[in-house]
């Protein structure tokens, strides 16, 4: 079984990654520090599994189609494709420069149009394969000083159920998840107690779940909140 996830190196990604790899998934990661990717491809290479690891900024178009022509040459089928890549710059719409939008555009909406356009074809083709994009509780409510972020994570979320219905036939599975507030390193520094977040190992494990339900089932959304978050 193979597996594609982006920016595989921090947070969920990494999880996710360790996840899928403990489970005899071979992998082809990217991120854009690569002091930190070559480093985590070996940790993973100890697992027994193959893992193919390429710096890639994902908010640039052509290290993204690089990156998915990378994979698809040592990976012939594709089984799953984590969207995960995505940043967080808080302000407010009106009040925030354009740049917020743009760069919030290209990485949280454009390298998972490009990654899906890209495996949705090979998946089609072999009728099978599991899409997952990691979205945001920021894709169906609106977050205070979230501007431009709440804007493109509503718009993954649109792109997810677009693939959803264009690959059903074909039997490939879409799954969208929504974590709230998940301890990453853009909470660093906080004094808010760990265990009033939602853990980056939870969002793998809830990924691992939709992946494993039978054949006819697919899990269209997964809402991931703290239970008491202050």
């Amino acid at each position: 079984m193979n597996a594609i996830v982006t920016g595989a190196t921090k947070g969920i990604g990494r999880a996710i990654a360790l996840k899928l790899a403990d489970s005899g998934y071979n992998l082809a990661i990217c991120s854009r520090n690569e002091e930190e990717l070559q480093p985590f491809a070996k940790e993973l290479e100890k697992k027994n599994i193959q893992v193919v690891a390429l710096v890639a900024d994902c908010s640039i178009k052509e290290q993204v189609l690089h990156f998915c022509e990378a994979a698809t040459k040592i990976f012939k089928t594709v089984d799953v494709l984590v969207n995960n890549a995505g940043t967080f710059l808080p302000a407010s719409l009106l009040d925030e420069e354009d740049e917020n939008l743009e760069k919030q555009l290209n990485l949280n909406l454009k390298a998972a149009y490009y990654l899906s356009k890209h495996f949705g074809k090979i998946m089609r083709k072999q009728q099978s394969g599991h899409i997952f994009n990691i979205c945001s509780v920021a894709s169906k409510e609106t977050v205070q000083n979230a501007g431009s972020y709440c804007v493109t994570k509503w718009a993954l979320l649109s792109l997810n159920n677009v693939l959803r219905q264009e690959l059903a036939p074909y039997h490939v599975k879409v799954t969208a998840i929504l974590p709230g507030s998940t301890l990453t390193a853009s909470w660093a520094g906080t004094d808010i107690p760990k265990d009033q977040f939602v853990q980056p190992e939870d969002v793998a494990e809830a990924l691992y779940t939709a992946l494993n339900l039978s054949v006819g089932v697919n899990v269209e959304e997964m809402v991931l909140k703290p239970q008491n978050f202050k």
